[in-house]
């Protein structure tokens, strides 16, 4: 369904720059941005990433991951095709790198009135935009999450993190939460790998957290590219100096995609980065892929938290009383 867009502006002659991502595409007239899904009509730019969702599913939140939004409940995960990366180890990639520019429209129209009335039915506490990345939905998540919020539900961003300060300015009144995928500490990877750049990430995580959305962070461990003592130390510091109460999950590698040959991530490298968050001083850190149970270890007692209705009543460690940051019910 074409959409008028947000966060653009007209240039000379008719094209436009699109300042939803921090890509900020100069778009020719009848051209597309690099997502391939926002497209400039006689100087005007519109969005086909509204009303047709190619995936909607009730997931447990700790699946985004989350472990500090909402533990226990479930989201409404929706996606439309798209994406402004080009990642090679996509997991998702027979829908994120479709678009309208190379596929056409695919999926099934679903209003933003009923994606909440779907949400509410399945009894879910929150709607997940999730699967591909929904920076390139922002119109229809926007739209989506103002009614959600009238209705008594939480919305959650599952994220690459490449917006613009404008989008996190315009979204953040809406949006509880949000994963955000640190994929690398290396510009020349996020370059080569993602088509995309370092910094813009650090500062959506940055205006997210200062914005009030609960943030928490992912970074997928692939051999032989990211997971150097060097650079998992560096991500480990940025995450400490920002909060160290941020949950950083650590997701293993599995061949996919471009990248189908790489072997997935030894648990052994698995365990040296978790202890390295450790040591930096983070106070929960998770590894997603290896173990089912993601238990939550309070910082206080070292014991295990138990997420009952009390504590999530009170928001401390039953046993010690250390308060247990997130987002609780």
């Amino acid at each position: 369904m074409r959409h008028e867009a947000v966060l653009w502006r007209s240039r000379e002659g008719s094209s436009v720059t699109c300042g939803l991502c921090a890509r900020r595409c100069s778009i020719a007239e009848d051209g597309y941005g690099i997502c391939g899904m926002r497209q400039n009509i006689k100087g005007e730019l519109f969005t086909y990433a509204y009303g047709e969702i190619i995936a909607g599913h009730v997931d447990p939140i700790e699946k985004k991951p989350f472990y500090h939004f909402l533990p226990g409940s479930y989201a409404y995960s929706i996606a439309t095709i798209g994406c402004n990366f080009k990642c090679e180890f996509c997991q998702n990639w027979t829908i994120s790198q479709r678009s309208v520019k190379n596929a056409g429209p695919s999926g099934h129209n679903l209003s933003p009135t009923d994606v909440v009335a779907e949400a509410i039915k399945k009894d879910c506490m929150s709607i997940a935009y999730t699967y591909t990345e929904p920076t390139i939905f922002f119109e229809y998540a926007y739209d989506i999450s103002k009614i959600a919020k009238g209705k008594g539900l939480s919305n959650a961003f599952v994220t690459n993190g490449y917006m613009t300060p404008e989008a996190i300015d315009m979204i953040s009144p809406y949006l509880d939460a949000a994963n955000v995928d640190l994929k690398f500490f290396k510009e020349s990877s996020y370059r080569e790998i993602c088509g995309g750049s370092l910094q813009p990430v650090l500062d959506s995580i940055r205006n997210l957290k200062e914005s009030g959305v609960w943030v928490e962070i992912t970074t997928l461990l692939i051999p032989g590219i990211n997971d150097s003592e060097k650079e998992l130390r560096k991500i480990t510091s940025f995450i400490a100096d920002l909060d160290e109460g941020i949950p950083w999950h650590i997701s293993r590698f599995h061949p996919d995609h471009k990248m189908n040959t790489v072997k997935p991530t030894p648990v052994e490298t698995m365990m040296a980065a978790k202890q390295m968050g450790d040591d930096a001083g983070l106070k929960y850190v998770y590894l997603g892929n290896v173990y089912p149970s993601g238990d939550t270890i309070c910082p206080g007692c070292k014991t295990v938290v138990d997420k009952t209705p009390d504590f999530i009543e009170i928001s401390k460690c039953l046993k010690c009383g250390t308060l247990i940051k997130g987002a609780w019910r």
